[in-house]
């Protein structure tokens, strides 16, 4: 790695940083009704809406069993409305290439994929899809997904701030036109505009019509493209209009855009942690929680970008040069866009699968065994940041366990933000962080045995594991982006990725409001010279290392038969 490269890193990161301040903030005032400067002009938006769903569902009180159900039956709905819009595409406009309606397996996937901010495409999007299915059923899910995850962490971190037996932990329909109102859609469209400016297409035609050196004639498809990337990034959904993703030069077509959609996937998971200190009144708390997530950024990003710097032996025994200088980018550049390089892709790798984000602007496929591990392990911890919202809520399950163990230690309670944590609570956060693994590895464990999972794979031996494994931690982790090597346009890997996406999505939601019934119903007990305090530079060294042990103790060995076992073998020649 060359000091221009860790400069380009440390300079992103420290953008994001920055950004992450002030948005934090903001997104506390938005969600505790406090004013803005932007009121004048939201107010009547939110009002509107307010008198289509109805005013009086929209301001009622909800607890954990209210605001659950509401989110669970307006996704449903959603979920029910894309599959209708992708499986009788060819019946609806803005069709102008004639697609046909999407094969009723894939529609039910995408659909599930869509509805819970994963985005897993089993498909090609410039080749199936019509320009009204990639705005209503692909565009449109990406706000709602994206603002369901924020507000279910919003509502439990009310739990711990309410004082009426958890009665009201906010409204869900009104948490959802709020975030949508004055944070997504403000800021996706004056982005889209930043982007339209770097060249990437919005508009409804069919595509372009080019003449090749050779007299050939090739179509090159074009449509509201702009507009969904602000929005895959910002809200961390990953899906891409084209097949190529973020890797095309009309979803990403500068450095620019680069850049912005690497600080995109940054900015929100990273600032509803300065957002959660605001709630609670206790910024402290929120710097402390920050830093467990940054330190993990810090050390598992350069586990992506330093061995693809470092390239492979087959690539010195071919006599290539793998140490970077001025005119040679040197490393594994396969796989990847001259115009990134192996820095920027890099980086963006890890961004995207810490951030779980699964927007790629290079094949994660193509990388060196241990370069393709980094990019395992954000998905597989969830809490490196994550996802807005669910990383979030990940984060606290970490710290819900810290507390416990910490209190068996010394003997005392274990107390969480005054709030006492008890049998039912350690039953919900165990459940919640079992469900994790097991819907991972329980599939992948039969995909690899079973004849219709083998016959999927791209490649054989650890690589092929690894391919399978990535696809269901991505799943699980609403992160959606794929190894690549693997086709998993099958009716098996469709079923079983859309069961996995929704276990994975879903059933720790429940767990999680539950658990946010169960606290907000119990007095706050004042902090006294005997009580945890969970927002010192101690506890949180404590919280980070609960994280890694048991992500570790979790996850590494099914990583030791993957990437791991690969690594041996290519050093010690076995796959050359």
């Amino acid at each position: 790695m060359t000091s221009q490269g860790w400069l380009q890193i440390g300079v992103t990161l420290l953008v994001g940083f920055l950004i992450s301040i002030p948005t934090g903030r903001y997104l506390a005032k938005v969600v505790t009704d406090r004013k803005t400067l932007l009121d004048v002009l939201f107010d009547p938006i939110d009002n509107c809406l307010y008198l289509l769903i109805g005013r009086r569902i929209c301001t009622q009180a909800m607890d954990w069993k209210a605001y659950t159900l509401h989110m669970l039956a307006t996704n449903l709905i959603m979920a029910v409305i894309i599959f209708l819009i992708l499986a009788f595409q060819d019946h609806l406009p803005l069709n102008p290439r004639h697609f046909a309606g999407m094969e009723p397996i894939l529609a039910f996937n995408a659909a599930i994929s869509f509805i819970t901010n994963t985005d897993w495409q089993g498909y090609g999007g410039e080749t199936t899809l019509s320009n009204f299915s990639q705005m209503a059923a692909i565009t449109f899910p990406m706000f709602t997904s994206a603002t369901t995850g924020f507000v279910v962490a919003m509502a439990f971190i009310r739990a711990f701030t309410v004082r009426d037996g958890g009665a009201n932990l906010g409204n869900f329909y009104r948490d959802l036109i709020r975030f949508t109102t004055r944070v997504l859609m403000p800021a996706a469209f004056v982005l889209a505009l930043l982007l339209i400016q770097q060249g990437e297409p919005q508009t409804l035609a069919a595509g372009a019509v080019a003449h090749t050196v050779q007299g050939a004639e090739q179509t090159i498809a074009l449509g509201p493209v702009a507009s969904l990337e602000t929005i895959k990034h910002l809200g961390t959904n990953g899906g891409g209009f084209f097949n190529a993703n973020a890797a095309h030069p009309f979803e990403n077509p500068t450095p620019l855009t680069n850049l912005v959609q690497a600080l995109l996937m940054i900015v929100l998971p990273s600032s509803i942690v300065l957002c959660f200190g605001e709630m609670i009144g206790n910024r402290r708390q929120g710097w402390v929680l920050y830093g467990v997530m940054a330190a993990m950024l810090l050390m598992f990003l350069p586990v992506v970008v330093a061995p693809e710097q470092g390239g492979t032996p087959l690539l010195a025994k071919a006599g290539i040069e793998t140490t970077a200088a001025v005119n040679d980018p040197g490393g594994n550049m396969e796989g990847k866009e001259v115009r990134f390089g192996i820095v920027q892709s890099g980086l963006f790798a890890a961004v995207t699968t810490l951030f779980t984000t699964g927007s790629v602007n290079s094949m994660h496929d193509s990388y060196t065994p241990l370069g393709g591990m980094g990019t395992f392990i954000g998905m597989m911890l969830q809490c490196v940041f994550g996802g807005k919202g669910v990383g979030f809520l990940a984060a606290l399950v970490f710290g819900i366990i810290g507390v416990f163990i910490a209190g068996l230690m010394v003997g005392r309670t274990p107390q969480f933000l005054g709030k006492k944590i008890e049998k039912p609570e350690i039953v919900l956060v165990s459940l919640t962080l079992l469900i994790h693994p097991l819907v991972i590895l329980a599939p992948t464990g039969w995909s690899v045995v079973a004849p219709y999972g083998v016959a999927a794979m791209g490649n054989a031996t650890m690589h092929g594991y690894s391919e399978v494994l990535y696809a269901f931690t991505s799943s699980a982790a609403n992160n959606g982006s794929a190894f690549a090597g693997l086709n998993a346009n099958t009716a098996w890997y469709n079923l079983a990725t859309a069961a996995v996406i929704l276990l994975g999505r879903y059933p720790p939601i429940i767990f999680m409001m539950a658990l946010a019934g169960s606290v907000a119903a119990k007095p706050t007990t004042p902090a006294t010279s005997g009580t945890l305090r969970t927002d010192t530079l101690k506890f949180g060294a404590f919280w980070l290392g609960t994280i890694l042990v048991v992500g570790a103790l979790t996850f590494v060995p099914a990583l030791v038969l993957g990437p791991i076992a690969e690594f041996f073998a290519m050093k010690s020649g076995l796959l050359f």
